[in-house]
């Protein structure tokens, strides 16, 4: 009987895909059209662009390393730990590590709440618990396995994104867009006022994910050509994607609108149950990703002795797979759960 040996993924696989689908995330379909309501479609475009500019800095001097240097096992981790020494490598390697399963937590927090959306009468626990599992047999089974069902969520987030870009609202008329907005804040607390760094702060983390694709270094065919072409790319089209929905989200709804309704992109769309799918699909993606990539941060600086039960937690199943690093960040994902 043969085992099959490692699979390993190219730039589109491997880095573009699970890039793309961790940065298209929930913060686009839910808080990108109340961060136009406050800033106006020119103050979130600046907004926006700072954004996607501070990323792709660290994107390019990601790019940068990867093609100069032999990347290993554990993406940022092994570029870390290459360039400044393991003492080093493990200091930010660790926490660097703990964020996979925290925001892992979070995302699975986040599916819940677009779940409960559909289906209020279902109890946050069961829910919770069953996302939890199906993310675990998947992270379980293998990258192979977990980068087709990608490709599923792709699709579906393509055509939540047709769906937002097609919006009947846009041939009903032209409304006025409000090009500099008054930041009036939060509908929680009453509008009270907000900064334009508070919004900043808010849509940022909607630029972050590049290092989804990263984190499989080690499992890359070719991995300074992968790494660059797939995190730039991913990079450009997601930032194409987002200044294409600010302007829709200026088109279809008025600033005090966009401000209060969460969920006015769902409402004006096209075909508003395949937006909420494509939220929900961009969510579970994220939380994918984070158990994919996650193992594979712990089983490099366990292959460097840094961490206690380090033999354990580098061995590698016949089929390439970090079996026991996905083990224990389960573990702790389903802690963070139940906290």
């Amino acid at each position: 009987m043969t085992t099959r040996g490692p699979v390993q993924f190219g730039a589109v696989t491997g880095v573009f895909t699970p890039t793309l689908l961790t940065i298209l995330g929930v913060i686009m379909y839910v808080r990108l059209p109340w961060v136009v309501g406050n800033a106006g479609l020119l103050g979130a475009w600046l907004i926006m662009a700072l954004a996607i500019g501070i990323t792709a800095c660290t994107g390019l001097s990601l790019s940068s390393i990867a093609t100069n240097t032999r990347i290993g096992a554990g993406g940022p981790y092994a570029i870390v730990h290459r360039s400044l020494g393991v003492e080093v490598g493990g200091s930010i390697g660790i926490p660097l590590y703990l964020t996979r399963p925290l925001g892992t937590a979070m995302y699975i927090f986040g599916f819940r709440e677009g779940w409960q959306w559909i289906f209020p009468q279902h109890p946050s626990i069961a829910i919770d618990l069953a996302v939890f599992a199906v993310i675990f047999l998947l992270a379980y089974r293998g990258a192979d396995i977990a980068f087709r069902v990608q490709y599923l969520i792709m699709g579906v987030v393509g055509l939540s994104i047709a769906s937002i870009l097609l919006s009947p609202e846009l041939s009903e008329g032209t409304r006025p867009v409000t090009w500099w907005g008054s930041f009036e804040g939060f509908p929680e607390d009453g509008f009270t006022g907000v900064s334009p760094w508070l919004v900043f702060a808010i849509f940022f983390p909607a630029t972050t994910g590049i290092l989804a694709g990263a984190n499989m270094s080690g499992e890359l065919k070719d991995p300074r050509r992968a790494i660059p072409r797939g995190t730039i790319w991913a990079l450009v089209v997601s930032s194409v994607i987002y200044f294409l929905i600010a302007w829709v989200a200026a088109r279809v709804a008025t600033p005090a609108q966009l401000r209060s309704d969460y969920n006015i992109l769902i409402d004006a769309a096209l075909i508003p149950g395949v937006v909420l799918a494509g939220q929900l699909g961009a969510t579970f993606s994220s939380a994918l990703a984070g158990c994919v990539g996650g193992p594979r941060i712990l089983m490099a600086m366990a292959q460097h002795r840094i961490l206690p039960q380090s033999p354990w937690l580098a061995r590698l199943a016949p089929d390439g797979e970090p079996r026991n690093a996905v083990v224990v960040t389960m573990g702790l994902t389903f802690a963070a759960l139940m906290l």
